[in-house]
């Protein structure tokens, strides 16, 4: 019995150990890449920004999604994102109508704060995000210069 309680510590303690070494070396490589994440967005943003897009007000196809089908209009001045409306949007249900009204705002902001279509999708709202970020695309497509 001692044997084997000896053998599992001396086994499964040292994996554990090795367990929490490779955790934090995992760790450490997942901030380092975070990191790297940054600079690059950083780098591509700041080359959207310089190659710009044409000033007008350019409408997304509607992306057809699980729940619905979503719709966006951008509106670009001075080579950048001023306005995203959301045109078409999931109200089929209370639950869309709730989730929509909260998280679509969220989403607009953001894509005029990031000049981009790269946003971070609100839990709960995948669907809405995967429809909201194809129809922004579509429409800065055509507003490249």
């Amino acid at each position: 019995m001692a044997i084997s309680i000896d053998g599992y510590l001396l086994f499964f303690k040292k994996s554990s150990a090795e367990n929490i070494a490779t955790d934090s070396s995992v760790n450490s490589q997942s901030n380092s890449n975070a990191s790297e994440s940054s600079s690059t967005s950083s780098s591509s943003s700041s080359s959207s920004v310089d190659s710009g897009y044409q000033n007008g007000t350019y409408t997304g196809k509607s992306a057809s999604m699980r729940w619905g089908n979503v719709q966006v209009k951008v509106t670009i001045s001075n080579g950048e994102i001023t306005k995203v409306q959301t045109i078409k949007y999931p109200t089929d249900n209370p639950h869309d109508q709730q989730v929509n009204s909260s998280v679509l705002p969220t989403y607009e902001d953001e894509a005029v704060k990031n000049d981009s279509s790269k946003i971070q999708s609100v839990s709960g709202a995948t669907e809405t995000w995967k429809g909201f970020t194809k129809s922004l695309q579509n429409a800065l497509n055509k507003a490249e210069s």
